[in-house]
C-alpha cells in the first residue's frame, strides 16, 4: 500500500523515467480495474488509464505538491472517467460494443457474474465509483473521501449501501444453474 509522503514522488517530479516505469506498474492494475468497473468498456478504460498516466508526465511540476501519491491517481481517474464518459455519451452506441461491454466486465468468471454485472451498472454512480475504488484500487475510505470531497464515513456509507443494493439484487435475481 502507497502512504503519504511517498519516497516515489521526488523522483516523479524530477521527470526521471524509471520513476514513471515503478508508477506504472505498482498502479497500472488497480486503475484499470476501477476504470472498468466505472466504464465498463475495456478500450474505454484503457484510454482512461492511459490518460492519467500521460498527465502524470505532463503535470510532473505539480507533483512536489502531492501528500496521497493514491488519492492523486484516483482523483486523476475519476476526472478522466467523468470527461470521458460524457463524450462517451455523445456519441452513438454500437451493439457490438454493448456486448463486449458486458463480456469484458469484472466479476466475468463468477458463476453469476452476469447478474452482478447488471447489479453493478444498477448502482447509482456514486457508489459505483465508492466500489470501484475500494475493491479494483484498493484505497482506503480516508483516501477514497479525499478522492472523491467527501468524508470518510460518507465513502464507507456510500460502500455499505451499495454492497447492501448489491446482495439484495443477488438475492432477486434467480441463481443460474451451473452445467
Amino acid at each position: 500500500m502507497n502512504h503519504p509522503g511517498d519516497p516515489l514522488l521526488p523522483d516523479l517530479a524530477a521527470g526521471q523515467s524509471q520513476a514513471f516505469g515503478l508508477l506504472y506498474d505498482r498502479f497500472a492494475g488497480r486503475l484499470f480495474g476501477a476504470a472498468m468497473r466505472m466504464l465498463g468498456r475495456r478500450e474505454d478504460a484503457e484510454d482512461v488509464v492511459q490518460e492519467v498516466f500521460m498527465a502524470m508526465v505532463r503535470s510532473r511540476g505539480q507533483l512536489s505538491k502531492v501528500d496521497d501519491l493514491t488519492a492523486y491517481l484516483f482523483t486523476a481517474l475519476r476526472h478522466a472517467a467523468g470527461r470521458y464518459a460524457s463524450r462517451r455519451a455523445r456519441q452513438p452506441v454500437v451493439a457490438e460494443a454493448a456486448e463486449e461491454a458486458v463480456a469484458a466486465q469484472p466479476g466475468q468468471d463468477h458463476p453469476r457474474g452476469e447478474e452482478l454485472r447488471t447489479a453493478m451498472a444498477a448502482l447509482p454512480p456514486e457508489q459505483r465509483e465508492v466500489i470501484a475504488m475500494k475493491i479494483d484500487g484498493e484505497l482506503t475510505f480516508v483516501q477514497i473521501g479525499r478522492v472523491l470531497g467527501v468524508s470518510p464515513n460518507t465513502a464507507a456509507s456510500r460502500y455499505r449501501y451499495a454492497l447492501k443494493k448489491l446482495r439484495s439484487a443477488l438475492q432477486e435475481a434467480p441463481e443460474t444453474a451451473a452445467e
